[in-house]
């Protein structure tokens, strides 16, 4: 059928470079590692904070060497890139550390990148200078609904677009750490969202940021849900909703959680789901006065966001090396998702819109 021949996954190009991995908890135990693992990427060692949750995790991955702190790790010579998932208050000076190595060739690093986008400014200048690749895991752009929006998109088959929304009913699995921030929902939940939009659309001139406590989050944060309304140069409007209460989660309550997303476009629109909160593949179905007939066609695959998306964003900084070009997922491009963060709590904060040209990235 016409319309359905799309990359929902990234081609292998290089896996070559010998991986450090920094951190032992849910996202590097059951999402890097095990797209690495089914990619053939080479972990040859780990490291985290306590070195019994390491060996844990390297007695399920087969790794061969556990480190007793990040740092050793870092220095282990074996090492090419360092792939890290810590707290966004210690992040950045383990990214210094590796910057400072001369066998290190590239640092991935989490989201946040760091607690602030000056900080974040300071880890994108001091990377440049020193001529390794920092690269930020932005991973829901590899998420396989996503990635064929932006072909679709990307094709002209819906035509100039119009509005956009992500819609997400869900519970996330909030990190202990966060315990210790007062900024919860957007700076680690509606980032996902308000990066995928800058990565379909470009970057937006403004946004308005409303925001509740979430019932159900016992320690103290300035952001529970969140709805974010973001206006395009280009003339899209989007909205980004993230309910992270989304009803009861107790014994005999059938919950509902789902995230689903919309796009409408002058000749056409596209619409689906993401799997996440329940553990399935993303879907995506569109019709288009200019491919489809006006009929609605509905690509499918069999891979996830979790933990498949991670193939994509290791692959993507692998290939940068080899090439010496710059990684899709650049810290100077993450730096202008954490100033949209950032302009999202400002709105919070002041009650107004926000325009990006108030938050400085230079």
């Amino acid at each position: 059928m016409a319309g359905t021949d799309f990359e929902p996954d990234v081609k292998v190009r290089t896996r070559e470079y010998r991986i450090g991995c920094v951190g032992a908890g849910m996202i590097m135990a059951e999402c890097h590692l095990a797209a690495y693992a089914q990619a053939g990427f080479p972990v040859v060692a780990i490291a985290s904070r306590t070195k019994a949750s390491a060996e844990k995790v390297a007695r399920r991955w087969d790794i061969p060497i556990v480190h007793d702190t990040p740092e050793q790790l870092i220095e282990d010579s074996k090492v090419e890139i360092v792939d890290l998932a810590f707290p966004p208050d210690q992040q950045p000076a383990l990214i210094r550390h590796a910057l400072k190595q001369p066998h290190i060739k590239a640092i991935l690093a989490q989201k946040p990148l760091a607690l602030s986008v000056e900080e974040a400014v300071k880890l994108r200048d001091e990377a440049a200078k020193s001529g390794k690749i920092l690269s930020v895991n932005q991973n829901m752009r590899y998420d396989q609904s996503m990635r064929v929006l932006k072909q679709i998109i990307d094709s002209g088959a819906l035509g100039d677009i119009v509005f956009a929304q992500i819609d997400m009913h869900a519970i996330p699995h909030w990190q202990a750490f966060l315990a210790d921030y007062d900024r919860l929902t957007l700076a680690n939940m509606s980032v996902h969202h308000l990066d995928v939009l800058r990565f379909l659309f470009g970057d937006p001139q403004d946004i308005t940021t409303l925001t509740r406590k979430d019932p159900r989050t016992a320690f103290d944060h300035s952001d529970g849900i969140t709805v974010s309304t973001l206006r395009f140069p280009s003339g899209v409007l989007a909205v980004s909703l993230e309910d992270v209460w989304s009803g009861p989660r107790e014994q005999g309550y059938r919950d509902d959680q789902h995230i689903n997303w919309r796009v409408d476009g002058i000749k056409g629109v596209a619409k689906g789901t993401i799997g996440w909160p329940t553990g399935v593949a993303s879907t995506l179905t569109y019709a288009s006065t200019q491919t489809t007939g006006g009929e609605w066609v509905t690509p499918s695959w069999d891979t996830m966001w979790f933990p498949h998306a991670f193939i994509g964003v290791m692959e993507q900084l692998q290939y940068a090396v080899k090439t010496g070009t710059p990684p899709a997922l650049s810290v100077a491009d993450n730096v202008k998702t954490m100033a949209l963060v950032e302009a999202g709590y400002r709105s919070m904060a002041q009650g107004r819109t926000v325009r990006l040209s108030e938050i400085s990235t230079n």
